[in-house]
């Protein structure tokens, strides 16, 4: 009595055409196949009959138009019974090879999607097996009522839960929530723990969208949340976190099964977590990186990624590993897709070393500049990483790559700009070193003075697979000699882009910018999952 009531209404107030979503777990499915069923009446009565008989109660029925096969589910503790009674009541079809099998599945659920609203509302079991495919929840069985009003769909009991959220959020009933794992949450993957920090609650309220980290994971620490960790107080939790590191824990943690969607975003550069990505792609794990590992290894691993990316319908977004933040390989792969053809593609690809010869004008010597710009964060923790020209080798070969052709590393020809007596040992070592080759460095400034070029360090690719990396000597008014401190740039010179190449321009080093361009490709995916953003 002290309760206010309920309002029934003429018309009501929701818009939306789905009342509500539930599930019914702990499920049997009987499926009654064979041929000799074909254009036979009275099968289903027969069927059923039988199950009524016993007392077996039936929750769904689904048959094709083929006549082929009738399925029902049922109550799970009652499949035995079930089975036998079904068997003999076709014993003499099942003798005779009219009816093939009587197959009984267990640890099932159904999912049921109701609401008036949905009659005569196109798109509604579009949207609901949508949701169940990217969440890669299998749909056993599937009943519909002509009045349109319910959508039933068996699935694996184990996956129920994860059914049930992807459905809602397909239908903007609840958020669109994603399991996220961070690894490496070293200069970008802390910065890009600190974006989410700041864009979460926003995307919750505007966007409906869940990014939920449940897992940070280092090379010697891990991170678990449950249900997820609190972004605010990311830091605190994790040095407070006296969990060893288990890869293989952490991704089992990250991908639970009660969420509809698992994302591993690696801020590593390591070789031996890019090897995992094929595995988890296969599983229907979804990847987001700035690991240039991955795309650069050995071409038949990379085939072997996207194979595996296509099996598991999972998506594999790695934007961040050419420039950063800015949109080289989305630029590259739209020129492509709409059919234009690449000639060459040149630029400056590495900031840090797009500073240091900004900076380097011979006031202050080459070694001097290096040890700046490692102390202010521009380069790798072993600057070699930067001046072998590696890095930017991995960068053609991504490009090369998206573009079809078969690359491998050691196709590439690299100028290093680490001495081979220093290119081995500690990285300490190798600083204090450095300073005795700063005059080879400043004669080749000299040089180019002379000359009234400028330094720029270059990589160019062309349409024939031939790629070069090294320093190069440049006109005063050539587009790469006059760019800002970090910025990277990419000119794209294409059948349609001839006369004036296409060009790529802005900041390309940075934990900001490089973890903005993973955010981005995370947002991107949510979008790909059915997120309205």
């Amino acid at each position: 009595p002290e309760k206010i009531g309920t309002l029934i209404c003429a018309q009501p107030e929701s818009r939306l055409p789905v009342k509500g979503i539930t599930s019914i777990e702990r499920v049997a499915l009987i499926n009654l196949e064979g041929t000799g069923m074909i254009g036979v009446p009275g099968t289903a009565h027969r069927l059923f009959g039988a199950l009524r008989e016993e007392g077996i109660s039936v929750i769904l029925i689904s048959q094709g138009s083929s006549e082929h096969s009738i399925c029902c589910a049922i109550p799970q503790e009652q499949a035995e019974r079930a089975a036998g009674v079904v068997r003999r009541a076709f014993e003499h079809e099942l003798t005779e090879g009219q009816i093939q099998r009587v197959e009984v599945d267990s640890d099932l659920a159904i999912l049921a999607v109701v609401g008036d609203g949905m009659a005569g509302t196109p798109g509604i079991a579009g949207k609901v097996f949508a949701a169940l495919g990217t969440a890669s929840v299998n749909v056993r069985a599937i009943a519909q009522g002509a009045s349109e009003r319910n959508i039933s769909a068996v699935v694996e009991g184990k996956s129920a839960t994860r059914a049930l959220r992807a459905v809602h959020a397909g239908l903007y009933l609840s958020p669109h929530t994603i399991s996220i794992g961070v690894i490496g949450p070293g200069t970008v993957g802390r910065v890009l723990l600190d974006q989410l920090a700041s864009q979460s609650e926003r995307l919750r309220r505007q966007c409906k969208l869940d990014l939920r980290v449940r897992g940070v994971l280092a090379s010697r620490r891990m991170l678990l949340a449950e249900p997820g960790v609190a972004l605010g107080s990311w830091r605190a939790a994790y040095e407070e976190s006296d969990t060893p590191a288990d890869l293989a824990r952490f991704v089992e943690h990250v991908r639970v099964d009660y969420l509809p969607h698992t994302v591993l975003i690696d801020c590593t550069a390591s070789a031996a977590i890019a090897a995992g990505y094929a595995e988890w792609l296969a599983a229907g794990v979804h990847i987001v990186t700035p690991n240039k590992k991955a795309n650069s290894a050995d071409l038949a691993y990379y085939q072997r990624l996207h194979e595996a990316r296509r099996a598991g319908a999972a998506h594999y977004l790695y934007e961040a590993t050419v420039g950063a933040g800015l949109p080289v390989i989305h630029t590259l792969r739209d020129l492509c897709e709409t059919g234009d053809e690449i000639r060459r593609i040149d630029g400056i690809f590495s900031g840090t070393l797009a500073y240091l010869f900004n900076v380097y004008d011979g006031a202050t010597s080459f070694s001097q500049i290096v040890r700046e710009a490692r102390a202010r964060g521009f380069t790798e923790p072993d600057p070699r990483d930067d001046l072998s020209g590696q890095d930017v080798a991995r960068k053609l070969i991504i490009l090369g790559r998206e573009m079809g052709l078969e690359l491998e590393l050691k196709d590439v020809r690299v100028e290093s700009l680490v001495p081979a007596e220093l290119a081995h040992g500690p990285i300490e070592e190798f600083m204090i070193e450095l300073p005795r080759y700063d005059g080879a460095m400043a004669e080749r400034l000299a040089a180019a003075r002379e000359r009234g070029k400028v330094l720029r360090y270059t990589g160019t690719l062309t349409a024939a697979g031939e790629a070069t990396v090294g320093l190069r000597e440049l006109e005063a008014q050539h587009p790469f000699a006059n760019i800002a401190l970090t910025d990277n740039v990419v000119r794209f010179a294409t059948r349609r882009y001839c006369d004036n190449p296409l060009i790529v321009q802005g900041p390309g080093a940075g934990p900001e910018v490089t973890a903005g361009g993973v955010f981005a490709d995370l947002l991107r995916l949510a979008a790909y999952l059915g997120a309205q953003l």
